[in-house]
Protein backbone atom coordinates (compact mmCIF):
# COMPACT_ATOMS: atom_id res chain seq x y z
CA UNK A 1 0.00 0.00 0.00
CA UNK A 2 1.22 3.74 -0.58
CA UNK A 3 1.89 5.43 2.35
CA UNK A 4 -0.79 7.92 3.22
CA UNK A 5 0.27 12.01 3.22
CA UNK A 6 -0.84 13.80 5.92
CA UNK A 7 -2.90 16.56 4.94
CA UNK A 8 -1.26 20.55 6.10
CA UNK A 9 -4.24 22.90 5.54
CA UNK A 10 -7.65 22.98 4.78
CA UNK A 11 -11.02 20.79 6.17
CA UNK A 12 -9.24 18.19 6.37
CA UNK A 13 -6.03 19.05 8.27
CA UNK A 14 -4.31 16.63 9.82
CA UNK A 15 -6.52 13.90 7.78
CA UNK A 16 -4.42 11.68 5.36
CA UNK A 17 -5.03 10.73 1.45
CA UNK A 18 -3.17 8.91 -0.93
CA UNK A 19 -2.05 11.39 -3.22
CA UNK A 20 -0.42 8.53 -5.66
CA UNK A 21 -3.80 6.94 -6.77
CA UNK A 22 -4.94 9.41 -9.87
CA UNK A 23 -8.85 8.59 -9.85
CA UNK A 24 -9.54 9.01 -6.17
CA UNK A 25 -7.29 12.11 -5.45
CA UNK A 26 -7.01 13.83 -8.86
CA UNK A 27 -10.64 12.00 -10.64
CA UNK A 28 -13.49 11.63 -8.14
CA UNK A 29 -11.86 12.98 -5.09
CA UNK A 30 -9.66 13.76 -3.23
CA UNK A 31 -11.16 11.57 -0.02
CA UNK A 32 -9.66 11.67 2.92
CA UNK A 33 -8.72 8.89 5.96
CA UNK A 34 -8.63 9.12 9.73
CA UNK A 35 -8.13 7.14 13.00
CA UNK A 36 -10.30 8.62 15.74
CA UNK A 37 -11.73 7.61 19.04
CA UNK A 38 -14.75 5.65 16.94
CA UNK A 39 -12.14 4.01 14.46
CA UNK A 40 -11.18 4.12 11.13
CA UNK A 41 -13.29 7.22 9.16
CA UNK A 42 -13.04 7.85 5.55
CA UNK A 43 -14.69 11.01 4.44
CA UNK A 44 -14.76 13.79 1.54
CA UNK A 45 -16.69 17.57 0.69
CA UNK A 46 -19.94 16.66 -1.82
CA UNK A 47 -18.52 18.64 -4.90
CA UNK A 48 -20.60 20.10 -8.27
CA UNK A 49 -18.35 17.47 -10.01
CA UNK A 50 -19.90 14.28 -8.07
CA UNK A 51 -23.41 15.19 -8.85
CA UNK A 52 -25.90 13.86 -11.16
CA UNK A 53 -28.60 15.39 -13.28
CA UNK A 54 -30.95 15.04 -10.50
CA UNK A 55 -29.32 17.11 -8.23
CA UNK A 56 -27.67 14.87 -6.08
CA UNK A 57 -24.44 12.88 -6.06
CA UNK A 58 -24.12 10.32 -8.86
CA UNK A 59 -24.01 6.51 -7.31
CA UNK A 60 -20.66 6.10 -9.33
CA UNK A 61 -18.71 8.82 -7.13
CA UNK A 62 -20.89 7.19 -3.76
CA UNK A 63 -19.03 3.79 -4.82
CA UNK A 64 -15.95 4.77 -5.59
CA UNK A 65 -15.77 6.55 -2.46
CA UNK A 66 -16.86 3.54 -0.90
CA UNK A 67 -13.73 1.59 -2.41
CA UNK A 68 -11.52 3.86 -1.20
CA UNK A 69 -13.35 3.60 1.98
CA UNK A 70 -12.51 -0.22 1.84
CA UNK A 71 -8.84 0.68 2.00
CA UNK A 72 -8.90 2.97 4.94
CA UNK A 73 -11.06 1.25 7.02
CA UNK A 74 -8.14 -1.69 6.77
CA UNK A 75 -5.44 0.33 6.68
CA UNK A 76 -3.94 -1.12 9.53
CA UNK A 77 -3.96 -4.63 8.55
CA UNK A 78 -2.55 -3.77 5.28
CA UNK A 79 0.21 -0.91 5.98
CA UNK A 80 3.17 -1.63 3.78
CA UNK A 81 1.63 -3.86 1.41
CA UNK A 82 -0.05 -3.10 -1.91
CA UNK A 83 -3.87 -4.59 -2.40
CA UNK A 84 -6.89 -5.05 -4.78
CA UNK A 85 -10.31 -5.12 -4.05
CA UNK A 86 -11.88 -8.62 -5.77
CA UNK A 87 -15.55 -8.36 -4.58
CA UNK A 88 -17.51 -5.31 -4.03
CA UNK A 89 -21.57 -4.71 -3.22
CA UNK A 90 -23.61 -2.26 -2.02
CA UNK A 91 -27.13 -0.79 -1.79
CA UNK A 92 -28.18 2.69 -2.34
CA UNK A 93 -30.11 4.34 0.79
CA UNK A 94 -30.18 8.09 -0.55
CA UNK A 95 -28.41 10.73 -2.45
CA UNK A 96 -26.58 13.50 -0.94
CA UNK A 97 -27.17 17.23 -1.95
CA UNK A 98 -23.94 19.13 -3.22
CA UNK A 99 -22.25 20.60 0.17
CA UNK A 100 -22.87 17.68 1.96
CA UNK A 101 -20.16 16.23 4.64
CA UNK A 102 -19.87 12.52 3.19
CA UNK A 103 -18.42 10.28 5.91
CA UNK A 104 -17.87 6.32 5.56
CA UNK A 105 -16.89 4.26 9.22
CA UNK A 106 -17.02 0.65 8.95
CA UNK A 107 -14.99 -2.68 10.03
CA UNK A 108 -12.77 -5.31 8.91
CA UNK A 109 -14.69 -8.34 9.40
CA UNK A 110 -11.59 -10.16 9.22
CA UNK A 111 -8.27 -10.51 7.70
CA UNK A 112 -5.72 -13.45 6.94
CA UNK A 113 -2.72 -14.14 5.28
CA UNK A 114 -4.18 -12.76 1.37
CA UNK A 115 -7.83 -11.30 1.92
CA UNK A 116 -9.24 -9.17 4.14
CA UNK A 117 -13.18 -8.81 4.23
CA UNK A 118 -14.64 -4.79 5.14
CA UNK A 119 -18.05 -3.81 5.39
CA UNK A 120 -19.29 0.21 6.13
CA UNK A 121 -21.89 2.52 5.55
CA UNK A 122 -21.37 6.30 3.69
CA UNK A 123 -23.51 9.01 5.31
CA UNK A 124 -24.35 12.01 3.78
CA UNK A 125 -24.51 14.90 6.80
CA UNK A 126 -25.32 12.03 8.94
CA UNK A 127 -28.31 10.07 6.86
CA UNK A 128 -27.54 6.98 5.11
CA UNK A 129 -26.22 7.03 1.50
CA UNK A 130 -24.16 3.53 0.62
CA UNK A 131 -24.07 0.06 2.47
CA UNK A 132 -21.12 -1.48 1.12
CA UNK A 133 -18.83 -4.45 1.80
CA UNK A 134 -16.16 -5.78 -0.40
CA UNK A 135 -12.83 -7.88 0.19
CA UNK A 136 -9.21 -6.77 -0.45
CA UNK A 137 -6.56 -9.50 -1.51
CA UNK A 138 -2.89 -8.54 -1.28
CA UNK A 139 -0.46 -8.21 -4.50
CA UNK A 140 2.68 -7.91 -4.86
CA UNK A 141 2.82 -3.84 -6.67
CA UNK A 142 3.63 -4.56 -10.86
Amino acid sequence: MVPANRVESGEFEGWYTWPEEPFEYESAGPFYFRVDEQGPVAAFRAQRKHMNAGGVMHGGCLMAFADFSLFAIAHEQIEGEYGVTVAFTSEFLSGPAEGAYIEARGEVLRSGKNLTFVRGIITGDGKPSLNFSGTIMRRPKR
